[in-house]
């Protein structure tokens, strides 16, 4: 078995661990971070980090009211830009810590008034020396190539950082989540057999929206790194908007789809699909989309939607490690690449 196979089994305890680990340090953060009236929240990250944070922003706009960008490292690194952000929270997401340009924007944001938080994997990394306050992800050390267990528990300080900013009324119940992930591993065998009818896939669109918009980036990344598909990646409302076009016989269209408020535009996509005999993979909680897809991942309806972005993932990250095994490649170490990429 890989590695990655092996970490990817890890995830809920390395959860569970985060929680309990940093849970206390979140409600003293978020004490202070009301206090100093937050308007903007900022967050900078590259890879996989990137797709976490892209999750971290529907999340943290949805549940607190709060704008949220996605930085653009170049715009401090390149051009040397200077910003007003003393009203803003600037969060730098990196697994190693090592990242030069993400350290670089949480320095130069420190400059121009901005709150700056490092969230990683390794607390002796330069970010935990740069950032005003650092998160931990309790997950040890990662040594496959493909981020895991990082991700997911990245994903993990973006409920947790909502629930340092929001009433104790308003709490997401993030307790729930390494239960659910538990549940998700469970699935392995399912999930061994579906990957063993893509072995020859070349090509393939992912689509997720909304909370799981990140997701589709991730499962996407994954499917370029250890299994050399060519994966796009899609919102299901903008699919229609030109890239339906691309779809033919049997085009394999993965997606992501928790039973909640994006169940409309996943049926019409699935119809859509349907029309064109496309092959649809899903993985959802809701019968109705299981039903209309080829194929499909049931997981547990007492999944809300809110909760659905860590344990719908997992199977994704499965069938990804699974599926490079199938075509007879080492789903640890992609070629051309390593495990930290410093860009600036």
């Amino acid at each position: 078995m890989s590695l990655m196979l092996d970490e990817i089994a890890e995830q809920p305890r390395v959860l569970e661990k985060t929680i309990n680990e940093e849970t206390t340090k979140l409600a003293k953060l978020g004490n202070f971070l009301q206090n100093r009236d937050i308007q903007l929240i900022i967050l900078v990250a590259r890879g996989s980090s990137d797709n976490a944070a892209l999750f971290g922003r529907y999340l943290l706009e949805i549940n607190c009211g709060i704008p949220v960008s996605l930085s653009a490292p170049s715009v401090y690194t390149l051009y040397n830009s200077k910003l007003n952000l003393k009203k803003a929270l600037v969060v730098g997401v990196s697994q190693s810590g090592e990242g030069s340009d993400i350290n670089q924007v949480l320095a130069d944001a420190k400059e121009f008034g901005a709150f700056t938080l490092g969230i990683t994997n390794n607390n002796e990394s330069l970010i935990t020396k740069t950032a005003d306050e650092t998160l931990l992800i309790h997950a040890g050390q990662e040594k496959s190539v493909a981020a895991t267990k990082t991700y997911t528990g990245q994903m993990l300080h973006f409920y947790l950082l909502a629930n340092a900013l929001l009433a104790q009324s308003e709490q997401i119940e993030l307790e729930k989540i390494p239960a659910y992930a538990y549940e998700a591993i469970k699935l392995h065998t399912k999930i061994k057999e579906i990957a063993q009818r893509y072995t020859f896939m070349e090509n393939c669109v992912v689509v997720g929206r909304g909370l799981n918009y990140g997701n589709s980036f991730e499962l996407a990344l994954k499917l370029m790194e250890t299994c050399y598909v060519v994966a796009e990646r899609f919102s299901s409302a903008d699919f229609f908007h030109g890239p339906l076009a691309i779809v033919e016989r049997r085009f394999p269209v993965i997606m992501f789809a928790p039973d909640g408020v994006t169940n409309k535009s996943n049926l019409r996509l699935l119809n859509s699909l349907k029309e064109l005999n496309a092959d649809s993979f899903t993985i959802t909680n809701k019968k109705e989309i299981a039903k209309m897809s080829s194929r499909s991942l049931l997981m547990s309806e007492e999944i809300e939607e809110i909760l659905s972005p860590i344990p719908f993932v997992i199977p994704a990250q499965m069938f990804s490690a699974y599926l490079s095994e199938e075509k007879g490649l080492n789903p640890d170490s992609p070629r051309s690449l390593s495990k930290v990429t410093k860009t600036v």
